[in-house]
């Protein structure tokens, strides 16, 4: 008997403890799913250069998904299990889609906020640095999110888009079906790198999870020679 795997996205967040995931797992997969690559542009000549290498490009392809996911509450309340049946019953799918908009959603950093301020302020009593120009603050970033679909593709990812539309409601007008449009783009090696910090639990799990998939990406495209040694022999006339 074959196991099916839903697809899902997992969002880390930080504590003061270890990270806690919250996992959105897809009630139903996507019918389909675009994957789309796109090469940069070669670098432009340097002041003085008059040639430049055709084939250069600036790093690694860009690479972003697309998917539709659909959510009835009417399913979740029949199955019963609790708390999720009681959930949905009050919220419809509410709570999945209020976990998906949170993906969109800034998050201060470790030293944000607040925190950051009163640090700021008292380095700058300290080295005497009275009332000059405000110290910056950690700005707010968006938290780390892994896009699982199965075994062979784990990546991190950055929510670009998420277009809902509601199509049922019950009588508190919560909805109890409604389909969501995602847009992903997967991080790039320079945005990971500047991700793991020193201790950054969160940018080293994401940077685990692109190398694991890359790694797997090449293996099988190496698999493929057997392929291409085949198709080969098949060209050339006997």
């Amino acid at each position: 008997m074959s196991v099916l795997l839903k697809g899902a996205l997992v969002e880390f967040m930080p504590t003061f403890l270890v990270p806690l995931p919250n996992v959105i797992v897809f009630q139903y997969n996507p019918e389909s799913l675009t994957h789309t690559w796109t090469q940069p542009e070669a670098a432009p000549p340097a002041p003085g250069q008059t040639t430049n290498n055709p084939m250069a490009v600036n790093g690694m392809p860009a690479e972003s998904f697309s998917f539709t996911i659909a959510m009835d509450a009417n399913d979740e309340i029949a199955d019963g299990s609790a708390p999720t049946a009681a959930i949905a019953e009050v919220s419809g799918v509410y709570s999945r889609l209020a976990a998906l908009e949170m993906l969109l959603y800034p998050s201060a950093g470790g030293t944000g906020g607040l925190l950051g301020a009163v640090s700021a302020a008292a380095a700058s009593t300290l080295t005497g640095g009275g009332a000059g120009p405000a110290t910056a603050v950690p700005a707010s970033t968006l938290p780390v999110v892994l896009f699982v679909w199965g075994p062979g593709r784990i990546v991190p990812v950055r929510v670009t888009g998420l277009t809902v539309t509601e199509k049922l409601y019950n009588g508190t007008l919560s909805p109890t079906h409604a389909e969501a449009q995602v847009s992903l783009r997967v991080l790039t090696p320079a945005e990971l790198a500047a991700a793991e910090t020193d201790g950054d639990v969160l940018g080293t799990l994401a940077t685990v999870a692109y190398t694991y998939t890359l790694a797997l990406r090449q293996a099988l495209a190496l698999a493929n020679l057997a392929n291409a040694a085949e198709s080969i022999i098949g060209m050339i006339p006997h």
